[in-house]
């Protein structure tokens, strides 16, 4: 992947910063830029929830530096800004079951560590801070497409955390004159994301059920619908947030989907037949603190960032599909 250049800027004396950069999304994005000639990527994680696997895949790339340690350290943080031009900050704790059993490490992480890494960026000079918010905050707001400028009430402790995470933003954005973007993720998925943990998403635990030939559950009656949204989309979105030109762009939130939506049930079923199983699901009642239904509005960040999904559903579960039978990473 990551062939094609989302932006046409000379990124060979630039570096960055990727926090988090262990996990799904946070490895994609170093894959992208050390693709694309990145002077320096530096990536700041504890491997609480990011894999080793995923730090060795960069390891042998001189322009490629691990750091390990925590964003609710604030000295790491500063210490993480030396030297940096950007800083794509997607380390997070996520899931919506895991911030209502456990909402104070949801909070220390996706709130404190994030105004951490916010003030560290600010300190050390950052030019853009761009970061990982959620479709989440939408909350029970019941409106479809979801546009940026109308959230609800939020539903999680997870969700509340990512809502914090955009207030202090847009202070930080207007108070310090800071460049900072966040974009809220619609449900990604791709090759990285973890099939295993009691915090496993859909598309990761269906692909691993399938194919080690088991049921697989299914939250509720599986007619709820979301905008899944391939990692590479999800990638691009950061890189043209990083870069783009357009005025108005900074301070601003955005959303990144494909702005199509799928039920959990033809999900499920698109799987089993490009896995040729004859597995079936089994229900389970609904979780609590998850939304109905899910679409995006991307008009916005078509218009700021000149984003444009390239990768629908069915091709992104065909890569990652693949991806999942052998879980051998490439070095870079």
């Amino acid at each position: 992947m990551y062939e094609q250049k989302f932006y046409s800027e000379d990124i060979s004396g630039k570096s960055f910063l990727v926090t988090g950069g262990a996990g799904f999304i946070g490895s994609n994005i170093v894959e992208y830029l050390l693709k694309h000639g990145a002077g320096k990527v530096r990536v700041l994680d504890n491997l609480s929830e990011g894999l080793r696997e995923n730090v060795d895949l960069f390891i042998s790339n001189p322009n490629y530096e691990y750091v390990e340690g925590s964003i609710t350290d604030y000295t790491t943080c500063l210490k993480s800004c030396e030297r940096i031009d950007y800083v794509l900050h997607q380390a997070a704790l996520g899931s919506v079951p895991r911030s209502i059993k456990n909402p104070v490490a949801t909070n220390e992480a996706n709130v404190t560590g994030f105004l951490n890494m916010l003030t560290a960026a600010k300190d050390s000079g950052v030019k853009r801070f761009v970061y990982a918010s959620s479709s989440s905050v939408y909350g029970d707001s019941p409106d479809l497409p979801k546009k940026e400028e109308r959230v609800g009430k939020p539903l999680s402790p997870y969700a509340v955390s990512k809502l914090v995470d955009e207030f202090y933003a847009d202070v930080f954005s207007r108070t310090y004159n800071m460049q900072v973007i966040g974009l809220r993720y619609f449900n990604i998925f791709g090759p990285r994301q973890k099939p295993d943990g009691p915090y496993a998403a859909a598309i990761p635990l269906f692909m691993d059920a399938l194919l080690n030939n088991k049921s697989p559950f299914i939250n509720g009656d599986g007619e709820q619908t979301r905008d899944f949204t391939f990692v590479e989309n999800a990638v691009q979105a950061n890189i043209r947030a990083l870069f783009t030109k357009v005025e108005g762009a900074t301070g601003q939130v955005y959303n990144v989907a494909v702005a199509e939506r799928i039920s959990i049930n033809l999900l499920f079923n698109t799987l089993k037949k490009l896995t040729a199983s004859e597995i079936l699901p089994t229900y389970r009642d609904e979780r609590e603190g998850d939304i109905r239904n899910s679409l995006a509005d991307i008009s916005k960040a078509q218009k700021y960032l000149e984003y444009e999904p390239t990768t629908r559903v069915e091709k992104g579960l065909e890569i990652t599909l693949t991806w999942f039978k052998t879980r051998k990473p490439q070095k870079v």
